[in-house]
């Protein structure tokens, strides 16, 4: 098996400024800015209850060595740091860390995962969640995760197709209207910064023509509501990327009233579709 070369390991975070060269998408939701927060813990409370017992289930334990791409606000590199130890590793890494915890069998790095190169047969798990959709090099990306694999190491992609969240309950038509309006400038404004919003749909083909088996699929739907993470994770977006939705047509005016009608306790909307997807590079590979 290749042994990591100390040239291709992601160095620890604070051993050089985060890359930012050509990350697409990624950047419009950078660590850095004043809502990064707010919208890591509507991220963690909305989709940690998916994807952390999927890794849980996958057998992810004591020993494992690990990376995260797109580790954001760090809650699954927590996780995965208690449920390897003792013996284990886990690196996080994401275009900017430095909000990143560390501590006993937990590391963190800057890598921008389109252009840095990656150890390969190097990791029992990869995981990267809602980072392939922003990047537009993403097959390209899927293949040096999976070289970054052992044989037999398993790849976690979780994923959201976007192109299903209407709104199921407004007030009247005009407030339907505008809950659509929104959604409509939101993915027009990922996509005019290089995003996919609805590639979770196409991650398990990916997966399988980079080369992993034992693909398994599971996809979550819920509704959303004013005490919805998922919601919440909307309503950030409001102020977020609120440039981009003007960019798109939106007005203040406008963005203030999905905010109140997000905040209406009768509102409901379906969530978006979310993919999370597993495989496994092979154990004996053909030369």
């Amino acid at each position: 098996m290749p042994q990591p070369s100390p040239d291709t390991v992601p160095r620890p975070s604070d051993a050089r400024e985060p890359s930012h060269a050509g990350e697409g998408a990624r950047a419009v939701f950078g660590n850095g800015t004043a809502h990064s927060r707010d919208q890591h813990r509507c991220l963690a409370a909305a989709y940690d209850p998916v994807t952390l017992p999927r890794l849980a289930a996958a057998g992810v334990g004591p020993g494992w060595r690990c990376l995260e791409v797109g580790a954001g606000g760090g809650s699954i590199a927590r996780w995965l740091a208690d449920r390897v130890a003792p013996g284990g590793s886990v690196l996080a890494t994401d275009l900017d860390p430095r909000g990143l915890v560390t501590g006993p069998g937990l590391e963190s790095a800057a890598l921008d995962v389109a252009h840095d190169p990656l150890p390969e047969g190097a990791y029992d798990l990869v995981v990267g969640r809602l980072v392939l959709q922003h990047v537009p090099s993403r097959d390209t990306v899927l293949r040096k995760l999976v070289r970054a694999l052992k044989p037999g190491g398993l790849l976690q992609i979780d994923e959201i197709d976007a192109s299903y969240e209407p709104p199921l309950l407004t007030p009247n038509p005009q407030a339907e209207a505008l809950y659509v309006r929104f959604l409509q400038a939101k993915t027009a404004a990922l996509r005019a910064a290089g995003s996919d919003p609805n590639w979770a749909r196409k991650a398990p083909a990916a997966m399988r023509a980079a080369g992993l088996t034992a693909l398994d699929v599971h996809l979550h739907i819920g509704v959303r509501h004013a005490q919805d993470p998922g919601l919440g994770l909307q309503l950030n977006h409001t102020r977020n990327l609120r440039d981009r939705l003007k960019d798109q047509g939106m007005t203040d005016d406008d963005l203030e009233r999905v905010r109140d009608l997000m905040r209406d306790p009768s509102f409901r909307a379906a969530s978006s579709v979310f993919y999370s997807v597993q495989g496994r590079r092979p154990a004996e590979e053909r030369p």
